[in-house]
C-alpha cells in the first residue's frame, strides 16, 4: 500500500465496507465455482464487517442471482457452469457472514459487475459513501468488474488482499496488480484497518 494513501482517503467517515459474492456456490469447496481460498478469508471479512458496523460505517453485500431456466446468464454460460440460481442454496451468502439487522443486501445482481442492472450505486449513494473497502469473490472477476465501475464512478477503493480470493492464487495476485495501478488501492486487512481507525 502507498505511504500517503491515509491522505487519499475522502473524508474517512464516508466509507462502506463492500463483500461481494460471498455465497455458497463460490465458498464452499466442491461447489460450481468455488474460489480457491474463499473460505480462509471469511474470518477476516467477518471482523472487517464487526469493525465496520461499531464504527458506523455501512455493511453492504452483494448477491449474485440467476433464473433457475439459465435465461439470464448470456454467454456467461461459455466459460462457467451454472451457479447461484435461484430457489436453491448455492445462491446464500455463507453461514459465518449472514447480513445483520441494518446491512445492505444488492440482489439480484446478473453480472460480474455489481453496479450493472442493480440499485448499488443508489444505495451507497443513499449513505454518502464516498471511500469503499471492497472485499470477496471473485477477485479477477467480479471484484475486479466492479471496481473498475465504482472507480469511474468516482468512489475512491480500497481493496483488502487477504479478505479478497480469485479464481486462483495467480489470478488473485494478478488482479491486484492490475486493480492498484489506477482503480484502487491494495492492502492488508491490517492496513486497511488502520487507515480508517476500524
Amino acid at each position: 500500500m502507498r505511504a500517503d494513501v491515509a491522505g487519499l482517503v475522502s473524508e474517512p467517515g464516508k466509507t462502506a465496507l463492500l463483500i461481494i459474492d460471498m455465497q455458497n456456490d463460490f465458498v464452499i469447496p466442491g461447489a460450481p465455482v468455488a474460489a480457491p481460498g474463499a473460505v480462509g478469508i471469511t474470518p477476516a471479512i467477518a471482523d472487517l464487517a464487526r469493525r465496520s458496523r461499531a464504527k458506523g460505517f455501512p455493511v453492504v453485500y452483494t448477491q449474485e442471482m440467476h433464473r433457475a431456466d439459465g435465461s439470464d446468464f448470456g454467454i456467461e454460460l461459455e466459460f462457467e457452469p451454472p451457479h447461484c440460481l435461484e430457489g436453491t442454496p448455492g445462491l446464500d451468502i455463507v453461514d459465518d457472514l449472514k447480513p445483520q439487522p441494518g446491512d445492505r443486501l444488492i440482489r439480484n445482481k446478473r453480472r460480474y459487475d455489481a453496479f450493472l442492472g442493480t440499485d448499488l450505486d443508489f444505495v451507497l449513494r443513499g449513505t454518502g459513501a464516498e471511500n469503499l473497502i471492497v472485499t470477496g469473490v471473485c477477485t479477477d472477476i467480479c471484484v475486479s468488474s466492479t471496481v473498475q465501475h465504482a472507480r469511474n464512478l468516482d468512489y475512491r477503493c480500497f481493496v483488502v488482499s487477504d479478505a479478497s480470493a480469485g479464481t486462483s492464487p495467480q489470478r488473485h495476485e494478478a488482479a491486484l496488480l492490475c486493480l492498484e495501478h489506477v482503480f484502487a488501492h491494495v492492502g492488508t486487512a491490517s492496513e486497511i484497518t488502520q487507515v480508517f481507525r476500524l
